[in-house]
């Protein structure tokens, strides 16, 4: 995994890093899918502002994750590099389920620390966040075990209440 942070005073400074961000982005080929992301990618906006009226500032996150989809090994084909890939993406989703879980079940552990992925997405699965999430599903019935997997995790997402989103604000 790597991380670091940039700081940015222009919006084609954050298009270029994107575009970086995308080049480096693995995909590859499986049985089940010619593209098929092979990683997640997350990129988090920070952004602060300031009115020098009022002398608040105010400070703001926001994740765009795109995770890569669940694989049922035997059906990919998937072998050698493949098939680590696979394990570490069905891992990682593996995890982030059983905090959503957690959390749904209001437990007083909540197992962030089980996967790089629910570490690095702790703050916005915390008490104060607001999250939304989209489940891409695939239209065919060739599909269709996955895509129901998709909506059950999905339907699991919706029952978890992580606590009300507040307002960032401080005095300059």
């Amino acid at each position: 995994m790597s991380l670091y942070a940039v700081c940015f005073a222009r919006i084609q400074d954050v298009e270029d890093l994107l575009q970086r961000a995308m080049e480096k982005r693995t995909v590859g080929c499986t049985q089940l899918n010619e593209q098929s992301s092979r990683s997640h990618a997350v990129f988090t906006l920070r952004i602060e502002g300031a009115n020098d009226s009022s002398k608040l500032k105010v400070s703001g996150v926001l994740n765009l994750i795109d995770l890569a989809g669940s694989e049922r090994v035997k059906e990919s084909g998937a072998i050698g590099v493949r098939l680590k890939e696979a394990q570490a993406i069905n891992k990682s989703l593996s995890a982030l389920g059983d905090v959503i879980m957690a959390l749904a079940n209001k437990e007083g552990h909540i197992p962030f620390r089980n996967s790089k992925l629910t570490w690095l997405l702790q703050p916005c699965l915390g008490g104060d966040a607001k999250t939304l999430m989209f489940v891409n599903i695939s239209p065919t019935s060739e599909f269709a075990p996955e895509s129901l997997c998709s909506l059950r995790f999905a339907a699991k997402v919706n029952a978890c209440e992580i606590g009300t989103a507040r307002r960032n604000v401080r005095t300059a």
